[in-house]
């Protein structure tokens, strides 16, 4: 295996699978089985999620609401999705730890650096919810942010796409897909990967970045064993 320990990010909005909104249990056992499969391999596996399936703070924002109580309301549908996800690996016998960065301790722990990385180590997938635990912090800044800190060799973005375009793959028919890109490249043409702070910050701790298509089956084992699926962004 081409990786060590991984961090995945999910968008809350994969979890929809072909629904308008929330959690589509056949979407979620999908992706179990998935983390399953490279858990076996003996890849250390820690996971972001996103809350976009049930709430957006920018959103809420938008339509008038404080944006500091909106962001909180988008970090509690982490933990929402955070509880869903670890449900499903539990069900493929895939042992799971919630760890949320604001704290509810009846239902996850804190995020405890120390704790994270020695559940890693056993062999636990550890799912990162709440966010960063502030607000104006999107999720991609949080998947990169407990990166950083566990050490992680490489991120991975699982998306419905498989990499990264000239443009928008889903609008434009003449895009095309880069199947390897530097960080400069990708702010000097303004290419959507993550947000910028997430982006720098991945840039500034020189931690690679592999954007992939993660609904289709056997992709994320071919990530990690270092075939060339999706898009691959470092310095």
């Amino acid at each position: 295996m081409k990786y060590k320990r991984i961090l995945l990010k999910l968008s809350g909005e994969a979890l929809m699978g072909n629904r308008q909104y929330g959690i589509d249990p056949a979407r979620l056992s999908e992706y179990a089985n998935d983390i399953k499969e490279i858990t076996e391999k003996g890849i250390e596996v820690a996971i972001v999620i996103g809350g976009g399936n049930i709430f957006r703070g920018v959103a809420g924002a938008s339509n008038g609401m404080d944006r500091v109580q909106g962001d909180h309301m988008g970090m509690l549908a982490t933990v929402i999705n955070g509880l869903a996800l670890q449900s499903a690996l539990e069900n493929a016998d895939v042992p799971t730890r919630l760890q949320t960065a604001i704290h509810i301790e009846q239902v996850a722990e804190p995020f405890i650096r120390r704790k994270a990385m020695r559940h890693l180590e056993k062999g636990r997938v550890v799912i990162f919810g709440g966010g960063t635990g502030n607000p104006y912090f999107t999720t991609d800044s949080a998947a990169v942010l407990r990166a950083i800190e566990i050490e992680a060799d490489v991120i991975l973005k699982g998306t419905r796409v498989d990499g990264i375009y000239t443009a928008d793959p889903e609008k434009d028919s003449k895009a095309i897909k880069f199947d390897h890109i530097t960080f400069d490249d990708v702010l000097r043409k303004g290419l959507k990967v993550m947000d910028t702070t997430a982006f720098t910050l991945s840039q500034e701790n020189e931690l690679p970045i592999i954007v992939f298509d993660m609904n289709k089956k056997g992709n994320l084992l071919k990530v990690v064993s270092g075939e060339n699926i999706g898009t691959k962004v470092n310095l």
